[in-house]
C-alpha cells in the first residue's frame, strides 16, 4: 500500500509517519507538507535514507499538484491544518485556507480517483461542555476560527458521503501531546520554559479542562480507521483524562524538579473554551482501539525527549514562547 500523509512533517503527522513504518514494512509513504510554522523537517530525519518514504514539498490547496500526488497513492490522511487556536484569533485566514479549502481539494480529489480519505479533526468542534460528553451524534458548537473551520470542512465531508458516496472517515481527537509538538503548545511550552528557569504562562485561573492523549494512543486509532474503520462514519478518539491546565504545569514542574513560582498567571484569551470532552466507546468496540500509556508515563517519556532533543527546540523566536500570541500582529 502507497499512502499519502499531508502535513507529516508536523507533530502528529510525523508521529504518525514513524509509527506506521515501523510497525508496516509493507507500506510506503509520500508526505505532502507546505513547510509552514508547525512544520519541522528535523521530525523526520531519521527516515532521510528510507526506501519506503518520500517527501515533497507543496501546498493542499493546489489542485493540480494534488491530483498529481494523490494519484499515485490508494489513500490519503489528512493531518495537515493550521491548528493554533491562539493565532486564529489573531488572523483567520490562513486557516480558511488550509483547514477548509485543503481539505475540500484532497476530498475532491479522492472522490474523483476513488480514493479513501481520512480527515483528521478535533474535539473542539463540540464546543465548551459544562458537563457530559460528547458522542459522534452530538451537535457542533465551535467557539473559535480554528473550530469552525474544522467544522465547515466536516459537514462539506459529509456532504460528500451522502451525495456522492465518497470513501471518507474522519476521525476526531482530545489534546495530544509527547515528542515533536510545536513549542507554542502548553506542555512543549511549559517544559522549555522551565528548563530555563523562567516564568511559564497560564491563561486566566488555569481551570479550563482538556482530555489528554499520548500522541502514539492517537495514531493507533487513526491506523485502525484507515485500514479497518467504515466509509462514511466518524470515530471520536478520547483517552477519558481530564485534566485542568494548572496541574498540568505543576505536574510538569514537580517531575522536573522545579518550583512552581514560576507559574505566572496571565490575561485569558479571547473565547477560550472551559471543558472538552468526548466518548470513545465507538472506536473501541467497532475497531477495538484503547490507550496504551498512562498521562503519567507519557508525560515522563515526552519530558525526557525535549531534555534529549535540546537542538529541536533550540532558536526559538520570542513570538513562539509569547504568554499572549494571539495579541501578535505577525
Amino acid at each position: 500500500m502507497k499512502l499519502l500523509v499531508t502535513g507529516g512533517l508536523g507533530f502528529i503527522g510525523s508521529n504518525f509517519i514513524l509509527k506506521l513504518l515501523n510497525e508496516n514494512t509493507d507500506v510506503k509513504i509520500l508526505n505532502v507538507d507546505a513547510e509552514l510554522d508547525g512544520s519541522n523537517p528535523k521530525n523526520l530525519r531519521n527516515l532521510k535514507n528510507s526506501h519506503n518514504y518520500e517527501f515533497v514539498k507543496g501546498n493542499i490547496v493546489n489542485k493540480k499538484f494534488m491530483e498529481e500526488q494523490i494519484g499515485k497513492c490508494d489513500a490519503v490522511v489528512n493531518f495537515a491544518a493550521e491548528s493554533f487556536v491562539d493565532r486564529s484569533i489573531n488572523d483567520a485566514n490562513p486557516f480558511l485556507v488550509s483547514n477548509i479549502r485543503g481539505a475540500f481539494t484532497i476530498l475532491d480529489i479522492t472522490t474523483k480517483q476513488k480514493k479513501r480519505m481520512i480527515q483528521v479533526s478535533t474535539d473542539e468542534v463540540f464546543g465548551s461542555l459544562s458537563e457530559g460528553t460528547a458522542s459522534e451524534e452530538s451537535k457542533f458548537n465551535p467557539s473559535s476560527p480554528y473550530a469552525a473551520t474544522k467544522a465547515a470542512a466536516e459537514l462539506i465531508i459529509n456532504s460528500y458521503s451522502v451525495t456522492y458516496g465518497s470513501d471518507v472517515i474522519i476521525t476526531r481527537c482530545t489534546n495530544n501531546y509527547g515528542p515533536r509538538q510545536f513549542a507554542e503548545k502548553l506542555i512543549p511550552k511549559t517544559i522549555i520554559l522551565a528548563n530555563q528557569n523562567k516564568k511559564i504562562p497560564i491563561y486566566g485561573n488555569g481551570s479550563n479542562i482538556r482530555d489528554w492523549i499520548y500522541v502514539d494512543d492517537h495514531c493507533d486509532a487513526v491506523s485502525l480507521a484507515l485500514f479497518k474503520g467504515k466509509e462514511g462514519q466518524s470515530y471520536n478518539i478520547s483517552a477519558n483524562n481530564e485534566i485542568d491546565n494548572v496541574t498540568i504545569v505543576k505536574r510538569i514542574l514537580g517531575v522536573m524538579n522545579k518550583s512552581e513560582d514560576l507559574i505566572e498567571f496571565v490575561e485569558d484569551r479571547p473565547g477560550h473554551d472551559f471543558r472538552y470532552s468526548m466518548d470513545s466507546k465507538k472506536i473501541t468496540s467497532e475497531l477495538g482501539w484503547k490507550t496504551k500509556l498512562s498521562f503519567d508515563k507519557g508525560l515522563e517519556k515526552t519530558i525526557q525527549w525535549y531534555l534529549d532533543n535540546p537542538e529541536i527546540i533550540n532558536n526559538l523566536s520570542t513570538t513562539v514562547l509569547d504568554p499572549t500570541p494571539w495579541k501578535n500582529s505577525n
